[in-house]
């Protein structure tokens, strides 16, 4: 089985990965953030890195979903490939820091790679609002993140938010993350987990 958990920066995905593959016994799988040459010189100068960053991210993140063939394991992902591909190269490119070129070529690359990427069979998307996801990225104070503006989170909420009404490659669970605290309080996590297994019930 594979679980992919989806949100934006600061939603809590790598957090509730840690906490379900725990309590399911999956094997996590997250997201190459500390080894990331480019993270760094992307929020330093975003127009010149952002193509680099992107095929960085959709490479490692192919590479992945390779290796969960291999293993038959349970899985539970930190965020997708196709978040990637449907939000953060397309915003970058709107906002005028992709060019069109570099666009074209990572969706020509990306539509082939889809072509032999299985979706998960649920999808998590963790729903926040804008000043939940400032006070999670403060609270976490990476100093790559200092320079993330409220504008560029906004256009990446609105992504998401388009993306999960229109998604249609498997099973979505929609969790509002504002009012929960996986870590501090176990009612919070018990609620998520009644509502995975539901879905995951429905699977089989």
């Amino acid at each position: 089985m594979h679980i992919a958990v989806a949100g934006n920066i600061g939603a809590g995905k790598t957090t509730l990965t840690r906490l379900l593959a725990k309590h399911y016994r999956w094997e996590a799988h997250f997201e190459d953030v500390v080894a990331n040459p480019y993270l760094d010189d992307f929020y330093n100068q975003m127009e010149r890195w952002s193509f680099n960053l992107q095929i960085y991210f959709l490479n490692s993140r192919y590479r992945q979903i390779l290796k969960f063939r291999k293993t038959g394991k349970d899985i539970i992902q930190d965020r997708t490939i196709y978040e990637d591909a449907h939000i953060f190269a397309p915003n970058l490119h709107a906002m005028g820091l992709m060019t069109n070129r570099d666009f074209s070529n990572y969706t020509s690359l990306f539509e082939l790679m889809e072509t032999l990427v299985q979706p998960p069979d649920l999808l998590i998307y963790l729903r926040s609002s804008i000043p939940n996801l400032v006070n999670q990225i403060h609270k976490r104070g990476r100093d790559y993140e200092n320079s993330i503006s409220i504008d560029y989170l906004s256009r990446l909420n609105e992504r998401y938010e388009a993306w999960a009404q229109s998604y249609e490659k498997g099973k979505l669970l929609v969790v509002d993350v504002d009012n929960l605290n996986f870590v501090d309080n176990p009612e919070h996590l018990g609620d998520v987990i009644n509502k995975i297994d539901a879905e995951i019930n429905g699977l089989f």
